[in-house]
């Protein structure tokens, strides 16, 4: 009897979780469709459960307001900022804006491109959060933003040459940083490495050839 409650139990559950993801697959269908007809969206689709929308550098911030303000939308909530990296195209920078309504229990990502020497609009204003991840994103990539009330690297020191996350950084980088015993202080230095580090491959350095 106990076998056959929990197994009854489990039917109920597994088609009560059924028909909420159905529910929930056709209101971001229709919420899809509707932020598609928006002038400052380009498109927008489903992947996966999630929404993934796209729009111009010019149109950035009016499509950040609508995704915000909108009745059908009310995503109030930046959940981070994020770029990638694609060097072989002309606009080699990904951004993407993740955004949550808690409203509808929905996730977005706004995507933007940008060219290596493009600057994207911030929506600081918009969104206070943004100060800390629009900073990291040109701390990492060199995006720049424009009207950004504080645009300065967050993660590493401001004389640091380069931008890591790019695809072209040199995996040693440019220098390395440690303490010297001699100095008494932290100091900057040439990469130095051992020959036997140069040529990466299955065979270790320690073993004999």
């Amino acid at each position: 009897m106990l076998i056959y409650c929990c197994y009854t139990l489990f039917n109920i559950l597994y088609y009560d979780i059924c028909f909420i993801d159905g529910l929930l697959m056709l209101c971001q269908n229709e919420l899809a469709i509707q932020l598609s007809s928006n002038a400052s969206i380009t498109d927008c689709i489903v992947i996966n459960s999630m929404l993934i929308a796209h729009t111009s550098p010019l149109d950035l911030i009016n499509a950040i307001s609508f995704l915000q303000d909108n009745n059908f939308c009310k995503f109030t909530t930046l959940i981070e900022i994020f770029a990638v990296d694609y060097p072989d195209i002309k606009m080699r920078f990904e951004v993407i804006y993740s955004l949550l309504s808690i409203k509808y229990n929905q996730r977005i990502w706004l995507k933007t491109m940008a060219e290596q020497h493009q600057s994207l609009n911030s929506i600081v204003k918009i969104f206070n959060a943004a100060n800390w991840f629009e900073r990291e994103v040109f701390d990492m990539y060199g995006v720049k933003f424009n009207n950004h009330p504080y645009l300065q690297r967050i993660l590493l020191e401001n004389d640091f040459e380069g931008y890591p996350l790019r695809k072209d950084f040199p995996l040693s980088g440019n220098y390395e940083v440690g303490y010297s015993e001699i100095e008494k202080d932290v100091i900057k230095k040439p990469v130095y490495l051992e020959q036997s580090y140069r040529h990466l491959n299955q065979i270790s350095p320690w073993n004999d050839q």
